[in-house]
């Protein structure tokens, strides 16, 4: 049991002394059969102790305010509050409501403990916070615990978070200089609410609900008299900090877009204290040839000046992440497209439709109309959803199997509207999307209110990859991809956690066998063709509106990877960047996605002792793309359409079409942005 004796240790000073770096491996082995170390883990090198003196009594109040609003009554240990605890999660029939004080929280961080949370460490801690509390003043139990809290996005400690999320972009501090010291109630707001979770609310990842969680600190502030009413009404107004405007400490990193994403899902599981302090050994599922091909294939394709790339790699049986690029430079930008970099996905959302469909009966032989349709907005009297053909190029009538390779705007949207937007909706979730897809029609072609990212998506598809089981991996956040295979201490072998997968069930394993061999079609003969590696491969393109976007998400039987291309400062036209042509999914994209997949093989093959085959580029004269602009619902009388008669039973190759149309270029918004009504795209 703890002794007034043990609170010596608890100095932030000492901490920082004692603490061991953690380290990233890589799953591949280096030519000499050792492991590839890629990343240190370290709270100290960003990390600044400050003085009572040098934070702002807003960022104390917060904290207070919503972690321990009893924290100047209570003497270390909060009896009343933990009964309170208690009684919420007996009637609730869980734990719901913690019970802990910022006493108890500073102990626990600073023995860094969090690995083990037995009874009788609890004890320990709960009796070093009363002790503690006896021989500390107040004021410098909240200093201490504040140099002690991660703050997510690499900012350990209350200075560093300050200069993360609203510090100046490339701003050199001087050696005595505090950003802590002046905060508006609003910041304070928000670095109080990220304490709980901070991916949870994290305002790039998840902008709803950490502008929520702000607003409740804010709300709390003022209940216990922190702020005046003025005061909060003026900082509900207060937008949350950009992408652009969130300074990232540069990682230990030779692979920082990785790191940094496994880096919070180490925080959430094991706490700050033991990550950036606790020599943890974490066997990563990061393979570094892969990632080396996968930053070659971006490279060796896209102009510069010009768009950026991403691309995401997974094992299909595994849900393991293979490589991930999250940009050009995590210096000049670290925000991460990969993975918080939420765009509009054009007509790879199809595929959701696609085997919403499938499993609703719907066959690859089914014929629809190709032409103008009037269709009626669901829960909108008198409205409709109109889809107009490019320069009135329709084909009349089309197969779904041929409305796939051609990425048919004018069947998708009436297939969409028919099965259910809502349905689709959960199918994407349940496969992987964790971002809310939503239900207006114009989802059905890549409308959505708020975009998606390249991991989700990649992460969405390959449970299509694996005959539609979704891979969910303890050591992964839920409805996320793992980065993690194994976890243990520096020192000794024995390893404290391994990754256990779980198979999760979606829809039939016919139904992803008759939605594959559909995609299938869409890079041997649709608009997918420049994909081709001369093996199996299946896959989908898209394209938003004014080329805004352009994606290419596809596997092979054994990798799943996804592509996006275009401007990470927002939405910018991309109508000239491939060779004076637009960038459509089916050009950047796809020509990425071969380059990727060939070095892949040629990685196996090399492997296996095999000759790389080197598989070539299909030369096509023009890239497919789809010739369709949906147009937003508009009062008018509904218009039957009734369905081609005649039907098609086999896919033919696609005519070469006219080009896309060029609307009027959307007005730019940045990537992180709190969700907003977009315009349906065009699709390709």
């Amino acid at each position: 049991m703890a002794v007034a004796s043990d609170i010596d240790g608890l100095d932030g000073k000492e901490g920082f002394e004692t603490n061991q770096n953690s380290e990233l491996v890589a799953d591949d082995l280096d030519p000499d059969g050792d492991e590839k170390v890629f990343a240190k883990l370290t709270g100290n090198r960003n990390r600044i102790l400050l003085k009572d003196s040098e934070i702002s009594p807003n960022i104390k109040n917060a904290i207070i305010a919503v972690e321990d609003k009893r924290f100047f009554e209570h003497e270390g240990v909060d009896y009343a509050g933990i009964g309170r605890a208690l009684y919420t999660d007996i009637r609730r029939g869980g734990a719901v409501q913690g019970g802990s004080t910022i006493t108890q929280q500073f102990v626990k961080n600073a023995l860094a403990a969090q690995g083990d949370r037995s009874v009788f460490q609890k004890l320990r801690e709960s009796a070093l916070a009363y002790h503690l509390e006896r021989k500390w003043s107040k004021q410098k139990v909240l200093t201490q615990y504040l140099n002690t809290i991660y703050f997510g996005n690499g900012a350990y400690g209350v200075e560093s978070a300050v200069r993360t999320y609203f510090g100046d972009e490339g701003k050199q501090y001087a050696d005595d200089e505090r950003a802590a010291l002046t905060m508006e109630p609003h910041e304070a707001a928000l670095l109080a609410g990220l304490i709980a979770s901070p991916s949870k609310y994290d305002p790039l990842q998840n902008p709803v609900e950490s502008r929520e969680r702000r607003d409740l600190v804010l709300k709390r502030m003022l209940e216990q008299g922190f702020i005046t009413r003025e005061a909060y009404d003026t900082s509900l107004t207060k937008a949350l900090p950009a992408a652009e405007d969130i300074n990232v400490p540069k990682p230990e990193s030779t692979q920082p877009y990785f790191s940094t994403w496994v880096t919070q899902h180490l925080v959430d599981r094991y706490g700050a204290a033991d990550v950036f302090g606790g020599g943890l050994k974490v066997k990563t599922t990061l393979d570094l040839g892969m990632q080396k091909a996968a930053e070659e294939a971006l490279d060796g394709r896209l102009p510069d000046p010009g768009p950026s790339g991403s691309l995401v790699a997974i094992d299909n049986n595994t849900g393991e992440v293979r490589a991930l690029v999250g940009g050009d430079s995590f210096e000049d930008k670290p925000f991460n497209l990969a993975t918080n970099g939420h765009r509009q996905p054009g007509s790879v959302i199809k595929t959701f439709t696609l085997i919403e469909a499938l499993k609703q009966g719907v066959k690859p032989t089914d014929v629809f109309s190709s032409q103008r349709k009037v269709l009626p907005y669901p829960g909108r009297p008198n409205s409709n959803f109109v889809v107009e053909n490019y320069e009135g190029s329709y084909s009349g009538s089309a197969s779904l199997a041929t409305a796939t390779a051609r990425s048919d705007n004018s069947v998708y949207a009436e297939l969409g509207l028919k099965v259910g937007t809502k349905n689709i909706s959960k199918l994407a979730h349940d496969m992987g999307v964790r971002t809310r897809v939503s239900t207006n029609p114009a989802m059905t072609l890549g409308g959505l209110e708020e975009g998606v990212t390249p991991l989700e998506l990649a992460y969405a598809y390959s449970t299509l990859a694996n005959g539609g089981k979704r891979v969910q991996g303890e050591l992964a956040p839920n409805l996320s991809p793992t980065g993690i295979k194994e976890v243990k201490r520096e020192e000794g072998d024995k390893f404290d956690t391994k990754n256990v997968r779980e198979d999760i069930r979606v829809f039939p394993e016919e139904v992803a066998q008759q939605a594959t061999d559909l995609l299938e079609g869409v890079v041997v003969g649709g608009t997918g063709t420049q994909a081709a590696i001369g093996e199996f491969a299946a896959g989908k393109t898209g394209t938003t509106e004014n080329y805004g976007d352009a994606w290419f998400c596809g596997f092979t039987e054994d990798l799943t990877a996804c592509v996006w291309v275009g401007y990470p400062e927002g939405t910018k036209p991309m109508l000239t960047e491939f060779g004076g042509q637009p960038v459509a999914g089916g050009t950047f994209p796809a020509q990425i996605w071969h380059d990727f997949m060939a070095s892949v093989i040629e990685l196996q093959n090399e492997g296996d002792g095999l000759a790389p085959p080197a598989p070539e580029l299909v030369p096509v004269p023009e890239v497919p793309v789809e010739p369709t602009v949906p147009v937003e619902p508009v009062p008018t009388t509904p218009a039957p359409v009734a369905p081609a008669p005649v039907p098609e039973p086999v896919p033919v190759p696609p005519p070469t079409p006219a080009p896309e149309p060029v609307p009027t270029p959307a007005p730019a918004t940045p990537p992180q942005a709190t969700p907003q009504a977009r315009p349906p795209d065009t699709g390709a």
